[in-house]
């Protein structure tokens, strides 16, 4: 291992240990209300009122699940305790064995929507509790929701997940995840975070329909949601798996190249991972080809019709990290892992915020964040870049 690279995994964990982690650990805690706080702005003004998002909450909770899992702190294991403790409680609807979208300051459903994407990340969460608890209702509450999952969410017809249902399981008129994306009835958001959690939940429950959706799920990637003639994501579906959209999420490109692989790693069929591996590397070189700055930034994305969002939000970067190391262990290109360092140096200089602390939201292309942004909230979270920097160091340390 060279000095270079040394440097990389030593700079990835003290980013993690002394900033990321820190952070939350900090400045997140609600000890008047429990569980965690909503929003911290991008003028790092807490907001202690602010509503409690599912997504955010399941994402703490893996965040310091896999923290312990690669450290054995206590501390570590203290907020994955804490965090586990709120969602049981608060956010698994268990009359309807579904997972509330959103809660108020104290605790109470004020959006109780079962969104599929939270659904997903709330397995994701909780299997990754049970790897460093043994804590059986951790178990028992993921595969409660993969079955829900199942049964209400999978399309037995056309295959794949429709989106989003109400309280009592219904379908919503009204699918949409957040006000940017399209209201399509199957996306690729949601099945690339059932994917993960998926993928989780086989590590620690070896079920045989699990393992068979899982590998399900792997085959829809490479049939319907991926293009063959670009390598980049199609985005939004009808209920045919016609594609109703031109846009390109780079970060979700590079992202999904290494999960995909992962989970039919996973998932063991030899057949899928031999598909799975080349498609890592079309992937990759395809968010090379178009997707980097000069400065090793990740753009955003290409919006409909063909406009460039130079932007450059934190999340892309974290993944764009994953996704390049990813491709390097494939074929050992030493082009990949240079462009992940060259991500690297512009997360140091652009996307980290040395004064606040943790990463901004987003910057423009000359670096500038936007504050406005938040810091902490339903969308802003500790799990892509602690992720990161825990993929990174198991990968190459």
């Amino acid at each position: 291992m060279n000095k270079r690279t040394i440097d990389f995994l030593e700079d990835l964990e003290v980013e993690l240990k002394e900033a990321i982690l820190p952070y939350w650990m900090t400045k997140m805690v609600d000890y008047d209300h429990g569980g965690f706080y909503g929003q911290i702005d991008g003028y790092d003004h807490l907001q202690p009122l602010s509503p409690k998002g599912s997504v955010l909450n399941a994402r703490i909770l893996w965040t310091f699940s896999a923290s312990y899992n690669q450290y054995k702190d206590p501390e570590y294991l203290r907020i994955a305790d804490r965090a586990f403790q709120y969602c049981n409680r608060y956010f698994i609807n268990w009359k309807n064995e579904g997972v509330y979208w959103m809660l108020d300051y104290a605790g109470n459903p004020i959006e109780t929507k079962n969104q599929i994407y939270a659904l997903g990340f709330m397995i994701y969460g909780l299997s990754e509790y049970y790897m460093a608890t043994r804590n059986q209702n951790a178990l028992d509450s993921s595969r409660m929701l993969f079955e829900s999952i199942e049964k209400h969410s999978y399309d037995p017809e056309k295959n794949g997940y429709f989106e989003a249902f109400d309280e009592d399981w219904q379908l919503l008129e009204d699918l949409r995840l957040s006000d940017k994306d399209a209201n399509a009835i199957k996306t690729m958001n949601t099945h690339l975070h059932i994917l993960e959690g998926y993928t989780n939940l086989y590590r620690i429950w070896k079920n045989k329909k699990l393992q068979r959706q899982l590998k399900n799920l792997v085959r829809i990637f490479m049939e319907k949601i991926v293009n063959p003639k670009t390598w980049h994501f199609r985005l939004f579906f009808d209920m045919d798996w016609r594609s109703r959209d031109d846009e390109i999420s780079f970060g979700h490109d590079i992202e999904g190249s290494w999960l995909i692989l992962e989970a039919a790693e996973i998932g063991g069929d030899q057949d899928l991972i031999d598909k799975a591996r080349k498609l890592a590397i079309d992937m990759t070189n395809a968010v090379m080809n178009r997707g980097f700055d000069k400065d090793g930034g990740l753009y955003y994305e290409i919006k409909p019709g063909g406009v460039l969002d130079t932007d450059k939000h934190w999340w892309p970067q974290a993944e764009a990290m994953v996704g390049l190391i990813n491709a390097y262990q494939i074929n050992d290109n030493q082009v990949y892992l240079r462009q992940a360092s060259n991500v690297w140096q512009f997360i140091k200089e652009k996307i980290m915020d040395k004064t606040g602390g943790e990463w901004y939201f987003r910057v423009d292309r000359k670096g500038v964040p936007y504050r406005e942004e938040d810091k902490a909230g339903i969308w802003k979270c500790p799990y892509h870049n602690s992720r990161a920097c825990i993929e990174i160091i198991k990968r190459l340390g």
